[in-house]
């Protein structure tokens, strides 16, 4: 459960797939968009979350694909819930990107922005057996999921 040290190419895929959306958002933000008032506890575990978890990501050699087995559907569990996570943020950006669209949700999941890559990198950490890379998802879940969560209440509030 501690996990290997190597590199991992399905980590840095899954890296990958979480950032290249979120550096298109940079140039693509909601209308109205802040980050002035996010609570700073949350912030902090987000910030080491996001550390953590990718350092889990490329450092741990247990995410790359060895031989099939039943444990292998966890990794295709977790490459599902990235692509759900691709599919939001297609809708996302063909939307009118106002703050409703960014804390969206998609079959039912709120703030799908936000739960999807949690959960995707939670199952990663379950398929290669790494508990650095669950706690790591958890600590980033409590800040991402948590931060997303406020905006969408000051959203719903504000309608």
């Amino acid at each position: 459960m501690t996990g290997s040290f190597g590199f991992s190419y399905i980590g840095l895929l899954f890296l990958l797939m979480l950032f290249l959306p979120n550096i298109l958002w940079t140039k693509n933000m909601p209308q109205g968009y802040s980050a002035e008032r996010e609570n700073k506890i949350l912030l902090l575990f987000e910030r080491t979350g996001e550390a953590l978890t990718s350092c889990c990501a490329l450092v741990f050699s247990d995410f790359n694909i060895s031989q099939w087995t039943a444990w292998s559907w966890w990794l295709v569990a977790a490459f599902g819930f990235m692509a759900l996570y691709e599919l939001w943020w297609i809708r996302y950006f063909r939307s009118r990107r106002e703050m409703a669209d960014f804390y969206s949700s998609l079959l039912g999941i709120p703030v799908a922005g936000a739960a999807l890559p949690v959960a995707a990198f939670f199952l990663l950490g379950i398929y290669g057996k790494v508990i650095w890379m669950l706690i790591a998802t958890v600590i980033l879940g409590i800040g991402h999921i948590g931060i997303h969560l406020q905006h969408k209440k000051l959203i719903d509030n504000a309608a």
